[in-house]
């Protein structure tokens, strides 16, 4: 069984599209159902920075950069909310390696980069991963509102606030991890996404209206062992 993972997210842009949950369910394992607000499911795109990255209990210190990207969306199971990853692209191929190997996680290869530039997030990613569709992405983003607390807002909580992730092995079982962190703390951004190939990549038409952009400071991060379900 996989160790505990603790970590430190930074400089998070949520990229948030609604889609219909018909589009949706498809996409989706047999034991997860879609999760809703106001009737309306949704797809993320959420590029950022990991850092620290080590089995939980080790000291800071010891953990590894890993930037990432993920495509994602919201579900249940069993009327638990979580998240699920239609995708991860990472930066560092001993931790997707070993991510896809201990915790049954969807990640890819991907040569990245991160930039900070007066408040402003340059974020670059080229997925390289043997035999993988080829993914790019990149994007500029930038808060442009003062802090909110995200559980003070009912759709902002229900993107952010989630705290358990599911995943699929290679022998179809749905697995689980919890994720703990404090309540986030979110700021309205600005975001020029110039290239984005994830939705394709991952058998959904690219969306054509505008994204909820929220951008996060960060948070740190801890995670249970992943867990098959029964």
């Amino acid at each position: 069984m996989p160790l505990p993972v603790a970590m430190g997210w930074r400089h998070l842009l949520f990229a948030n599209w609604s889609i219909d949950p018909d589009r949706l369910t498809p996409h989706l394992p047999d034991a997860l159902e879609v999760d809703t607000h106001d009737g309306e499911a949704w797809l993320s795109v959420v590029p950022f920075y990991n850092v620290d990255v080590r089995p939980r209990g080790l000291p800071a210190w010891a953990g590894f950069e890993l930037p990432e990207l993920n495509l994602r969306t919201y579900v249940l199971h069993r009327g638990r909310p979580g998240v699920y990853f239609f995708s991860l692209d990472a930066e560092g191929l001993v931790g997707v390696l070993g991510a896809r190997v201990l915790h049954h996680l969807p990640y890819y290869n991907a040569r990245m980069s991160v930039r900070e530039r007066a408040g402003t997030i340059d974020f670059r990613s080229r997925r390289v991963h043997p035999g993988a569709r080829p993914v790019t992405f990149t994007a500029s983003y930038e808060p442009v509102s003062d802090p909110f607390e995200a559980t003070g807002d009912p759709l902002a909580s229900f993107l952010v606030e989630r705290y358990r992730y599911f995943t699929e092995d290679t022998h179809g079982t749905v697995r689980s991890a919890e994720i703990r962190h404090e309540p986030w703390s979110l700021q309205d951004a600005r975001a020029t996404i110039e290239s984005d190939q994830l939705f394709r990549a991952n058998g959904f038409e690219p969306p054509t209206d505008e994204p909820l952009l929220y951008y996060a400071r960060g948070r740190d991060i801890t995670t249970s062992r992943n867990r098959r379900l029964e």
